[in-house]
């Protein structure tokens, strides 16, 4: 019954750091994006 209670926690905690990485990615995903886009509104000189 411990045993059970053990995985659990640790598939939970597992679960959440991956959720946690995922938005991590998510957010430097979209945070190159708009530096990239930022970039090239630049360099052709608009603003």
């Amino acid at each position: 019954m411990e045993t059970n209670y053990v995985l659990n926690t640790l598939f939970l905690v597992a679960l959440g750091m991956l959720g946690l990485v995922s938005v991590g990615i998510l957010y430097l995903s979209a945070i190159e994006w708009r530096d990239r886009r930022r970039r090239d509104r630049d360099r052709r000189g608009e603003r």
